[in-house]
This record gives C-alpha cells, sequence and structure tokens, in this order.
C-alpha cells in the first residue's frame, strides 16, 4: 500500500497524470452517449486526492475546492457570462496546486495541463467541427424554422411603403393606426409626434420601422 501512494504521489508521476486528466475532460465534452473518457477522468482526479491525503499533502478540503470549481466549470456552459468559469477553474488550479508533495512540480504540471487542454479543444473544434455534446444535451436543438411547420412571427412585409398615422409619439417606439390596425412599430431614429404620416420602410419580423412622411 505504502509504495502505491509513494507512486501516486511521485511530483514526476503527477507531471503526467494532470496532463492526461485534462485531456480525458476535453474528450469528455465532446463525447455522447456512456462517457468512458468522463469515467476515466474522474478515477483519476479521486485517486490523485485520495492518494496526497493518505499521504498527508492534501485534506479533504482541498477535495471539496476542486468539485466545487468543477461544478462552476459546469454552470459556466449553461450559464455564460466567464465569472463563473474563470472562477471554478482558479479553485480547481488552487486544489491541485496545494495537494501536491512539490509544488513547483504541481505548477509545471497544472500549466501543461491547461495548456494541452485548451490546444485539445481548440483541435476538437477547429478541424475535427466538433461541439460541446454537454451543451448538446442540455439545449434543445429541433429546428423551428419555416420548412418545419414553427412561425415566430408573421413577417409583414405588405406593409413596405404603405402609409399610417402615428396614435402616439414616437420616441422612438410607439404606435401607429393602419387601416382600423393599430401597429406597434420604432422610427428610423427620429422623434415623431402624434398623428403624423408615416410610411412603412422596413420589416424584420417583429420589428417594423417607419419614418416620417415629408410633404
Amino acid at each position: 500500500m505504502g509504495e502505491i501512494i509513494q507512486f501516486l504521489t511521485n511530483p514526476y508521476v503527477v507531471l503526467v497524470m494532470l496532463p492526461i486528466i485534462s485531456l480525458l475532460f476535453v474528450s469528455a465534452l465532446f463525447s455522447s452517449g456512456v462517457n468512458i473518457s468522463g469515467i476515466i477522468a474522474v478515477t483519476l482526479v479521486l485517486t490523485f486526492f485520495i492518494g496526497h491525503i493518505i499521504a498527508g499533502y492534501a485534506t479533504f478540503g482541498l477535495l471539496l475546492l476542486f468539485v466545487a470549481g468543477f461544478i462552476c466549470m459546469l454552470v459556466e456552459l449553461v450559464v455564460p457570462g466567464m465569472i463563473i468559469g474563470i472562477t471554478g477553474l482558479v479553485l480547481i488550479v488552487i486544489s491541485f496546486l496545494y495537494a501536491g508533495a512539490n509544488f513547483t512540480f504541481m505548477a509545471y504540471a497544472v500549466a501543461i495541463a491547461l495548456i494541452l487542454a485548451i490546444i485539445g479543444m481548440v483541435v476538437m473544434m477547429k478541424f475535427f467541427g466538433k461541439k460541446l455534446s454537454v451543451l448538446n444535451r442540455m439545449v434543445l436543438f429541433d429546428s423551428t424554422d419555416t420548412e418545419s411547420g414553427y412561425v415566430s412571427n408573421i413577417n409583414r412585409t405588405e406593409l413596405l411603403q404603405q402609409t399610417a398615422r402615428t396614435v402616439t409619439a414616437l420616441r422612438p417606439s410607439g404606435v401607429v393606426m393602419y387601416n382600423g390596425e393599430r401597429i406597434d412599430v420604432v422610427s428610423e431614429g427620429n422623434f415623431i409626434d402624434t398623428d403624423k404620416e408615416v410610411i412603412f420602410v422596413k420589416v424584420e419580423g417583429s420589428r417594423i420601422v417607419v419614418r416620417e412622411k415629408k410633404d
């Protein structure tokens, strides 16, 4: 048992283990179905921390710190904004740095792991056209185009170049009256007072743009 712990906590072994873990996690992000890469990565992480805890180099607190950081990284995939993701990355890095037997070797190992993870993600996305499978399972990607029978809003292209009269002032949004129908519109940016004649100049889905008609 002692020899196994000594092997797991050997700085040179850790220098190899952490980059492997990072690449496995990258592979897991781009994999679908039963994620063998993720299972192996989690197993190696637990092996790393348990070995270092038994050896007296790490504490369970550092393991919890890693878990907290990992959760933050997962949340970042769903709620983008960088802050949560950066926080999670910092927590993970700290948990590894202070868990090792040799801080310098741990710094090298973490740096190499991060570089390989970045390179791995770039290669998967740029050269193989892969997308994050985690996001695919969290976000609905069903087609909602008109060919599939979905209509998000009516495109009122028949309004183009037609005239209407403002019911409210456009600052720049407001309401106009067209053939007895009240329509929400926006001006091209200029203020238009009430009871002014306007022309429909652009229709972009629910966004209808008007311009004041000049004599």
